[in-house]
Formats: C-alpha cells, sequence, structure tokens
C-alpha cells in the first residue's frame, strides 16, 4: 500500500511551510520594530550683547597732495627731453626745450621795429621844441614806439616759454609727448605732470546711506565739527598690507551726485618714504562703532541660498535652523539685526554636520571658547 509515504510527504510540508510562515512573521515583526535614534552632543552658547568696532572698505585712488600739469605756452617742436619719468625734479628745473628759430626771427624784426621808433621820437623831439610840428605828432611817435617795445616783449615771452620748466617740487610722470613731437598751448593733454608727493590724497565715494550714517554717528553739532572729530583712517595698499601712517579726513562735498548717488571724500596720508605715489590705488578702511549689539561667533553661523542661519534647539531636543538678519561682521562675530534676541541658545559648533530636526544634547560653553572656531558655509 501506498499511504503512509503519501502521508509522510504530506506532514514534511506542513511542517516546512508552518517554519517558512513563522519565519517570514519573525522578520516582518522585526522591521516594524522603529530604531531610537542616536542623541549627538553639540556645544551651545547663548547670544550676547556686546559693543565693538567694525569698518567699512572703500576703493580709493591716489594722487599728489599737489598735481601740476607742464604744458606748452607757445606753440613748436620739442628739440630736447631733458629729463625723464619718475624723475624728482626741483621747482623751476627746465624740463623741456622748443624749436625757436621763427621766434628768434620774429624777435630781430620786433627789435628793428623799437630802434626805428626810437629814431623816429628823438628826430621830433627839437622840431617840437621850435613849433615846427605839432606836439601831437611827437605823442603818436611815442605811442607807435610804445606799441613797437610791447610787441618785442611779447617775443622776447615767447623765446622764454620755448623753455619749459617744473611749476613746483615733485616727481615726474608719464611724458606724453617726446622729441620732434608738436605741441601747442591747445593740446588737451598735458605734456607731463609734477606730483608733490611728500602728502598724498586717498579720494573714495560713499553712498548717501552710508553718507548719513556717517554724518550722525560722528561726535560733534555742526557738519564741519563732525568731519574734524571723525577719528583717523587706516589705507589697505593694493598688496593687502596696512599702510603704516593713519590718515585724516580733509574734505567732504558734501553734495550727492545726482548721477551716481554718492557723495566725494578726501583723506590726507602723510608720505615721508614716497611709498604712494599719483595713481595708486587703494582701500580706505572707515572705522564704524556698533554699541549694545546682539552678537554671535561666526562659526555658529552658515549660508545656503544667500540666508544666513544658526541652530538653535527646541523643546524636544531637536535642531531647528533659524534665519537671521546680518547687519555686519567683525572680529569673528556676526551682528545680529533680527532673528535672535539675548539669551537664545544655539549650537556653537559643527553646524555643517548638523541636519533639521536631528537630535542632539546641548553642552553649554563659555562664549569666547566659539571664538576659535571656523565659520562654516553650507
Amino acid at each position: 500500500m501506498q499511504i503512509l509515504p503519501k502521508l509522510n510527504f504530506t506532514l514534511v510540508a506542513l511542517a516546512f511551510g508552518s517554519f517558512v510562515f513563522l519565519s517570514s512573521c519573525n522578520q516582518s515583526e522585526g522591521k516594524d520594530e522603529p530604531k531610537k535614534a542616536t542623541a549627538t552632543t553639540v556645544p551651545t552658547i547663548k547670544a550676547e550683547v556686546q559693543s565693538l568696532v567694525s569698518h567699512r572698505d572703500y576703493p580709493a585712488t591716489i594722487e599728489g597732495a599737489i598735481n601740476s600739469d607742464v604744458r606748452a605756452k607757445v606753440s613748436g617742436y620739442i628739440t630736447e627731453v631733458l629729463v625723464d619719468e619718475g624723475q624728482e625734479v626741483k621747482k623751476g628745473q627746465l624740463l623741456f626745450k622748443l624749436e625757436t628759430q621763427s621766434l628768434t626771427q620774429e624777435a630781430g624784426a620786433a627789435k628793428a621795429q623799437v630802434e626805428a621808433a626810437k629814431v623816429e621820437v628823438e628826430k621830433l623831439k627839437p622840431l617840437v621844441k621850435k613849433e615846427i610840428i605839432s606836439p601831437m605828432q611827437l605823442e603818436t611817435a611815442k605811442a607807435n614806439l610804445a606799441t613797437a617795445e610791447s610787441n618785442y616783449n611779447s617775443v622776447s615771452a615767447s623765446i622764454n616759454y620755448s623753455n619749459i620748466k617744473s611749476p613746483v617740487d615733485g616727481v615726474l610722470g608719464a611724458i606724453n609727448y617726446r622729441k620732434g613731437s608738436l605741441v601747442s598751448p591747445s593740446d588737451q593733454t598735458p605734456i607731463t605732470t609734477v606730483s608733490a608727493i611728500e602728502n598724498v590724497y586717498a579720494s573714495f565715494s560713499m553712498n548717501e546711506s552710508e553718507y548719513l550714517d556717517f554724518l550722525q554717528g560722528s561726535p560733534g553739532k555742526t557738519r564741519k565739527e563732525r568731519i574734524a572729530n571723525f577719528p583717523e583712517l587706516t589705507l589697505k595698499l593694493a598688496n593687502n598690507t596696512t599702510y603704516p601712517i593713519k590718515g585724516k579726513i580733509e574734505t567732504v562735498s558734501g553734495q550727492i551726485n545726482k548721477s551716481t548717488g554718492t557723495t566725494k571724500f578726501r583723506v590726507l596720508f602723510s608720505n615721508p618714504n614716497q611709498l604712494l605715489t599719483n595713481g595708486n590705488t587703494a582701500t580706505v578702511m572707515l572705522p564704524v562703532h556698533y554699541d549694545s549689539v546682539v552678537v554671535v561667533p561666526e562659526p555658529a553661523t552658515y549660508e545656503q541660498q544667500g540666508q544666513v542661519f544658526v541652530f538653535t534647539i527646541n523643546e524636544n531636543n531637536e535642531a531647528t535652523p533659524k534665519a537671521i538678519e546680518v547687519q555686519t561682521r567683525a572680529n569673528g562675530l556676526v551682528v545680529v539685526s533680527s532673528g535672535l534676541k539675548v539669551g537664545d541658545v544655539i549650537i556653537a559648533k559643527g553646524v555643517g554636520k548638523i541636519r533639521n530636526g536631528a537630535k542632539v544634547n546641548a553642552e553649554p560653553i563659555p562664549f569666547k571658547e566659539a571664538y576659535s572656531f571656523e565659520p562654516v558655509f553650507k
């Protein structure tokens, strides 16, 4: 009979099916069990109120305190160039010579006219005494002499003008015309420029809003007093080094340019070693005082899509990003204009590793300890 083998096979099949079913149930139950998230320990600080000094940077151009264009006073060809670019020159020093041949000829003719006019005057004097001619004729001859002398003096002056001299002590700039060039008083471009650079000006522009902040933040009753009382300024050179001598605001235009919306400042810097010269570029660093403002350390902030955030911790001990408005950054601190208040607890560092809603354990640290951390950008 075949009944027993079939029964055994059926029992084995049922036992195997039960085992698979129970195993799958156990696995399913294991998947349904929630895993507990591990909380990360993070350092925290409280937002503080501090007073600090920051600065605003303004691109500036440098020019000598005296910049004098050297131009021809008469037309002529340059025959001699007696100096070179960058050379120090003295007031009255001969720089260029112009061709004078035609002027010399004119001077000779003018001199001859003077001599002829003198002879005519001397010839008429006795005739007037003898009443042979009218005194009016003598006066006319004297007037002609004066005209001839004036013409001669004018030509002589033109000859002197052919010797082009330095108008001031200083350093020679670019020489725009060389030997053989024709120059004239009507030229738009000067032959060269002489700059006195013992003192230099750094000129920069400020927009209307910043100009009002500048005036309102400076001590004094009048505009003149506010400008005079403003602290000295620092100059950062093109190679990112700081110029060792501080400067003082000397003039402010006081009018807003309608086309640019800015006003112009001029800062005077002493330049004893002539490190600065005409045409240099630099950055003027204008100090700005912030009194009793909410601050957080730079490392506690991060940026995302142009917005600055910090991480706060909610009642469930979860990290929550919070947007803040930044007024300025200075000395490793961020000045917060809105979004935080004094005493708000935020994560001090490691914000680049924290995610929204992550479970955290707060570990308070002193505010100053957060200064050593680097800012993080997301």
